[in-house]
């Protein structure tokens, strides 16, 4: 791995380093793996679990941007999730859940139920944050999710007492690639833009919007878990951009050497 331009000397002049949540300290990727295996056993059960693969992808995908859409103020997390819920359904020959209430609530309750049981942090989380925050540098946490699950979902990885949970979704109603949410966590945090780090595995909504919002990006591109399709996920062009791209969380701390 080479050290970017961008961030001078390797590590040099950084303050703090911010981290995004999921799939960045948290494999959420494979919570997300549990709770579909979990409704479609029971509201799908005609699909082969060879097909699950197939199940997950598209409900990473989020090909129609509902979730984003959530992230931007635009409807709930209710909305965003019935209207998933319904695209999986109508793919792999479930019953309809648009206008089945009682049916979506049961079906939404098994989905958490089983996402909440499979939070589990990434094995380089921990040694990662610990070895940063040893170092002198301020720690914090920006999500586009609410601040609720997200405290639940720090405190069950046993990352909580190490990372501030700094900025949610519920601070402006809109999440990232909003510029005030990097530069509100970096007020919090008293640091300048320039000298703090944002990590994330989102190339657009992470990197690239932290870096137009003043703060130096780094691309977090774990090896297996791009969502492929309207993601934008090239390497080399973060790199001519100027954004670091780690397979990683050991390759951040190597990264921030003095």
């Amino acid at each position: 791995m080479r050290a970017d331009p961008a961030f001078g000397a390797a590590g040099a002049g950084v303050e703090a380093v911010l981290f995004d949540v999921d799939d960045t300290l948290v494999d959420t990727a494979g919570a997300f793996a549990a709770a579909i295996e979990a409704v479609a056993q029971e509201y799908l059960p005609h699909v082969g679990a060879e097909e699950h693969a197939e199940m997950l992808a598209l409900w990473r995908a989020d090909a129609r941007g509902y979730y984003r859409r959530f992230t931007r103020g635009e409807i709930t997390h209710a909305e965003q999730r019935r209207a998933r819920a319904a695209e999986l359904h109508e793919a792999f020959g479930g019953p309809p859940l648009h206008d089945d209430d009682d049916l979506f609530a049961r079906w939404d309750a098994r989905y958490n139920e089983a996402f909440a049981a499979a939070w589990r942090p990434f094995e380089d989380a921990l040694a990662c944050v610990r070895e940063v925050s040893g170092r002198g540098l301020a720690v914090g946490a920006v999500t586009n999710a609410q601040r609720a699950m997200q405290e639940r979902k720090l405190r069950r990885c046993g990352l909580a007492d190490d990372v501030p949970l700094l900025v949610t979704l519920d601070t402006f109603g809109v999440g990232k690639p909003d510029p005030r949410v990097f530069t509100e966590a970096c007020r919090l945090l008293g640091t300048d833009a320039t000298a703090t780090v944002y990590v994330g595995d989102e190339l657009d909504l992470d990197a690239r919007a932290a870096r137009a919002a003043g703060l130096r990006g780094v691309w977090l591109d774990r090896p297996g878990r791009r969502r492929g399709g309207a993601f934008a996920e090239d390497p080399e062009a973060a790199r001519v951009e100027g954004i670091e791209v780690i397979a990683g969380l050991s390759e951040l701390t190597v990264l921030l050497e003095p």
